[in-house]
C-alpha cells in the first residue's frame, strides 16, 4: 500500500502542475482572443481565412498594450490620461478600484520613486522572526522626521499568499538587512508562502548582517 500511496503522489507531481499550466495559458489565450471583438466582423481572421486560429487574439492584445505605451508616453498622451483619470476620480466606486489597481501597477511594473526599489529582511512581527519586507521610498516627511531615526527607510511588508495586502511600516536603515534578492524573486517567495526560495549569492554576508542586527536588537531589549 505504501508503494501505491508513493507512486500516486510522484504521478501527481508531475500531472498536477502540467495540467495547472495548460488550465492556466488556455484561460489566458481564450481572454486574449476576445480583443479579436473589437475588431470589425469582416476583419475577422475566421472570416478573412475561414480559419480560427487560437492565439491570434494575444498578438492583437499586445499591439493595443504596445501602441497605448507609445500614445501616453508623450505629453499629449498623458493629457489624455490625466483628463479620462479626472473623469473616473468622480466615480465613488469606480475611483477607489481604479486608484488602487493603478498603485499597485506602478509598485510592481513603474520605474522611479514609485516601484518596490529593493527587497529588505526585517524583524516583524517580533524579534527574531524574520519576514521580507519592500523598499517603496527614503523620501522624508513629516512623520518620518519626528520618529527621531536616522535614515529611515519606507516599506511595505506584503501579506502571503495576496501581496498587494499588507502592511506600511518606517524603520532605521541600521535595523533591517538589505538583500541582493530581485523584487520579482521576493514576490514570488511571499506568493508561495516560502516554497519557492530563491538562490543567496553571498550567504556569510547576509549571516552576517542577520548577527549584528540580531545583536543590536538584543541590546535594545536589555536596555529597556
Amino acid at each position: 500500500m505504501s508503494y501505491f500511496k508513493r507512486y500516486l503522489i510522484a504521478g501527481l507531481l508531475v500531472w498536477l502542475p502540467l495540467g495547472v499550466t495548460i488550465v492556466v495559458i488556455k484561460f489566458l489565450v481564450d481572454l486574449f482572443d476576445r480583443s479579436l471583438l473589437l475588431l470589425p466582423h469582416q476583419y475577422r481572421p475566421e472570416v478573412l481565412i475561414g480559419v480560427d486560429i487560437p492565439g491570434f487574439g494575444v498578438l492583437l492584445s499586445l499591439t493595443l498594450i504596445l501602441l497605448t505605451g507609445v500614445i501616453v508616453a508623450n505629453f499629449l498622451g498623458s493629457r489624455i490620461v490625466s483628463i479620462w483619470e479626472s473623469f473616473l476620480s468622480r466615480i465613488p466606486l469606480v475611483r477607489t478600484i481604479y486608484n488602487a489597481a493603478k498603485q499597485i501597477s506602478q509598485a510592481v511594473f513603474g520605474s522611479g520613486d514609485q516601484t518596490f526599489q529593493k527587497v529588505y529582511l526585517i524583524q516583524y512581527p517580533r524579534a527574531g522572526l524574520w519576514t521580507l519586507a519592500f523598499q517603496t521610498s527614503k523620501l522624508q516627511g513629516e512623520a518620518q522626521g519626528k520618529t527621531g531615526m536616522v535614515e529611515v527607510v519606507n516599506l511595505f511588508v506584503p501579506t502571503t499568499p495576496n501581496p498587494t495586502s499588507g502592511f506600511f511600516i518606517m524603520a532605521s536603515r541600521r535595523e533591517i538587512v538589505e538583500l541582493d534578492m530581485k523584487v520579482d524573486d521576493a514576490l514570488k517567495m511571499v506568493i508561495s508562502g516560502g516554497v519557492i526560495v530563491p538562490d543567496i549569492k553571498d550567504l556569510p554576508v547576509v549571516a552576517e548582517n542577520q548577527e549584528v542586527s540580531e545583536k543590536r536588537t538584543e541590546k535594545k531589549l536589555n536596555r529597556r
